[in-house]
């Protein structure tokens, strides 16, 4: 019998590479083979780079998948799983590139299967434009443990950009169906702190991205904490922006790139974290991203964030070819939107 594939426009909303990533894990949830051209076509460096390409693997080696066009620099793939096998899993990047991203691949898939399932990871842990491990650990993996699973994360070594090197290592315990959740209110704020991890860099870098800190968010000083790290995890620096509050903790981060002054760095975490606190909402616009497909396969939730960004709306777009579910998204005002989730009762996720 010939295979039927679901086509997907690579080049779709933003382009990058979540659709690709949205894409593997729910082809393994659903046991629906896709083809997809036009990989980051909105990048500078379109295609697969090496990230992109170990998730693809990672995802086959968890699901037996058949594949075409798993070479760095292809812009089309095809991808048919055969199955979903929990495991011991070890999956290396080999660059500075995003543990966390190759990790948002298989979780979901392995949170539907049969067995536990262990996955070590190699690359970067903090990467500009990725969720940091912090991210992960502090702000995600309590929402989703809430859901049902249970999933832990271990920092074995940092691995900043350009040099990468880190490591995580990944516990999950799945569970038979997950749950949805709401989050509609944040309470009132219990804590907030600035942590800045600094390693082979100049320590005055982090002692000027804290008194930024200090200065625009009127920040004590017994919340400002200077983080320096063993010379062995690296080069690199993050400025961590935590905001806690009864319901939920969110973070907000700062990458420190070559040619930009600390103060710039610690401006861009600032900047996001008094959009997040004048908004009063409780989901900020990073985790509301990563909210969408554990809900999508509960098959329900509801939460109330920020206006909803480009990469969150071509989210939808990718988790919709796959499942049946609409997202409504409704202004409540200025700055507060709630997303509501909400499944088609004759569909039930399953993974193969």
């Amino acid at each position: 019998m010939q295979q039927s594939y679901l086509e997907i426009d690579g080049a779709m909303g933003e382009g990058g590479g979540q659709v690709l990533r949205t894409a593997l894990a729910l082809s393994i949830c659903t046991g629906k083979a896709f083809r997809i051209s036009q990989i980051r076509a909105g990048r500078k460096k379109p295609g697969l780079q090496r990230q992109h390409l170990t998730a693809v693997r990672a995802a086959r080696d968890i699901s037996g998948a058949e594949l075409e066009g798993d070479e760095i620099g292809s812009t089309t793939l095809t991808f048919v799983p055969s199955g979903l096998w929990s495991g011991n899993y070890h999956f290396a990047i080999g660059t500075a590139g995003s543990t966390t991203l190759v990790l948002q691949t298989v979780l979901y898939p392995l949170l539907l299967a049969e067995g536990e399932s262990r996955v070590t990871l190699t690359g970067g842990t903090h990467n500009i434009h990725a969720p940091p491990y912090d991210f992960l650990v502090q702000v995600f993996l309590p929402i989703l443990n809430r859901m049902g699973p249970q999933v832990t994360v271990s920092l074995d070594r940092y691995g900043f950009y350009p040099t990468g090197g880190g490591q995580l290592t990944v516990h999950i315990t799945p569970t038979p169906k997950l749950s949805g959740i709401s989050l509609m209110e944040r309470g009132k704020i219990i804590a907030h702190q600035a942590r800045a991890l600094i390693t082979r860099i100049p320590e005055h870098v982090a002692l000027r991205e804290l008194e930024r800190v200090a200065k625009k968010l009127k920040w004590s000083e017994d919340c400002l904490h200077h983080c320096p790290l063993s010379r062995d995890q690296g080069q690199g620096n993050v400025l961590l922006l935590e905001v806690q509050s009864e319901h939920i903790t969110e973070i907000f981060t700062g990458f420190a790139q070559r040619g930009v002054r600390a103060e710039a760095v610690a401006d861009g975490a600032i900047k996001m974290a008094k959009s997040y606190l004048a908004s009063e909402v409780p989901v900020g616009e990073y985790l509301a991203d990563q909210l969408l497909l554990p809900l999508a396969l509960a098959g329900e939730g509801e939460f109330i964030t920020l206006a909803p960004s480009r990469h969150t709306l071509t989210n939808m777009q990718v988790i919709q070819m796959f499942l049946s579910v609409s997202f409504t998204q409704s202004q409540l005002r200025r700055d507060a939107w709630k997303i509501q989730v909400v499944q088609d009762k004759s569909w039930t996720p399953k993974a193969l």
